[in-house]
């Protein structure tokens, strides 16, 4: 059995994990060492007022003026990507760090996986993240449940559970 601990934005919760004040605000997350300069993630607030990936800052703005840019932090990111994997490695010694934001875990004891898996979102939650967590057979089933998950999802038959899914889907970034 597998699991997938997915931080959804990761950049963008990267960058506002201390700052709550802007939360309710609508944000949008550009990166400044490309060199077009586009908006890469943003808050539902953002998505609502008009803002959408792939715009310009000036764009972003453009659709609503009180939008908030902020860059990219990679010391905040390697910070959230080692506390991701701390917490993962409490599960099992069998960790990837899959991608930025999403730890994957195996485990050979399988009891109590949900409970388990539940604890671990929770401490994240209380590290002021927001989590999600997919527990299927195969690590790219466990990595679907986890982008689906309202926190934790677990899946007992992939089959079943891989052909009721819309193709969009499969378009996760």
């Amino acid at each position: 059995m597998f699991a997938t601990i997915y931080l959804p934005d990761f950049y963008l919760q990267a960058t506002l994990r201390h700052q709550p004040d802007l939360a309710d605000k609508p944000v949008a997350l550009i990166d400044d060492q490309e060199k077009k300069a586009i908006i890469i993630q943003l808050n539902s607030a953002a998505g609502k007022a008009g803002v959408r990936i792939g715009m310009t800052p000036s764009q972003g703005l453009a659709r609503y003026l009180d939008l908030v840019i902020k860059v990219r932090s990679p010391s905040q990111e390697k910070l959230l990507q080692d506390i991701l994997l701390h917490f993962a490695g409490t599960l099992s010694p069998y960790v990837e760090a899959t991608a930025p934001g999403i730890a994957t875990v195996q485990f050979t004891d399988t009891r109590n996986l949900t409970a388990k898996v539940s604890h671990v979102v929770e401490q994240l939650a209380d590290s002021e993240l927001v989590p999600q967590a997919g527990i299927a057979t195969t690590p790219d089933a466990s990595f679907l449940a986890a982008h689906l998950a309202r926190p934790v999802l677990q899946i007992e038959n992939a089959s079943e559970f891989l052909a009721a899914l819309p193709i969009e889907v499969l378009a996760i970034n």
